[in-house]
């Protein structure tokens, strides 16, 4: 790694609910010289960056892979100028978050780097919701996995019907886009287990709200209630808690 005070922090915000950051992601934002922010990360966060700290918002929609190659390349300048540089993610920038790209492009250019955790939606929603993802009786194990596969993958790489095999619960990112196809996979399974499914909007935020139904209704109860993205889906059994515990929206 070169040695200039250069650094860039690939730092997780967590999934929404300021109350939700890490003190050290909270103690970077506060005292780092620029911050690079993305689309799911809230005005409540971003209203916590001292006046005078540089921000540069980098949000971006799902596969706007163009836009990717400016954000790896503004990291490395302002690294280079001896800045500490917060490149701040929603969520936690190892899930699904191009957190392991971006610090794969920081190495090959000897940039130093650190990666701070955050709270995935991934677990954050569904607790929100009120669905523990384990749960003795009813779930041993559990898959987080992505509706929006590279667009430049030859061919779609998972298996949805062996994977609804092998896992009690089922974690679906990014997969507002193509929830009829999915659910249409999910139901040529014929699994009892997956039959349950809810779809939590805006989880852990003011403006979280969901539907719980069944794989054959829903779609449309979606439809009904407006559901949609940001919005995380989890499928099964574990998904009928949400009646009984679903703290938050109570």
């Amino acid at each position: 790694m070169q040695s200039n005070d250069g650094i860039v922090y690939i730092c997780g915000a967590g999934p929404g609910d300021p109350n939700l950051i890490t003190v050290r992601c909270l103690d970077l934002m506060r005292n780092c010289d620029i911050v690079l922010y993305d689309r799911l990360v809230g005005n409540e966060i971003i209203s916590q960056i001292p006046i005078g700290t540089e921000k540069v918002y980098v949000g971006k929609s799902i596969g706007s892979s163009g836009l990717q190659h400016h954000i790896n390349k503004i990291m490395v300048e302002y690294a280079k100028q001896g800045k500490r540089v917060l490149r701040l993610k929603g969520g936690d920038p190892f899930i699904f978050g191009r957190g392991g790209e971006e610090a794969e492009f920081l190495q090959s250019k000897n940039i130093k780097f650190e990666i701070i955790p955050g709270i995935s939606s991934a677990l954050a929603s569904p607790a929100y919701a009120g669905v523990p993802l384990t749960h003795r009786k009813y779930s041993s194990s559990v898959v987080i996995t992505t509706g929006h596969e590279d667009p430049e993958k030859d061919e779609e790489r998972i298996n949805w019907k062996e994977l609804s095999k092998s896992v009690d619960t089922v974690v679906i990112l990014m997969g507002m886009e193509r929830l009829p196809q999915i659910i249409e996979q999910l139901k040529n399974n014929d699994l009892c287990k997956k039959k349950d499914v809810i779809v939590i909007e805006a989880g852990t935020t003011k403006k979280q709200k969901f539907v719980h139904g069944k794989l054959e209704n829903i779609l449309k109860k979606i439809k009904k209630e407006e559901i949609h993205s940001p919005a995380v889906i989890v499928v099964g059994e574990v998904t009928r808690l949400c009646k009984k515990l679903a703290w938050f929206s109570q």
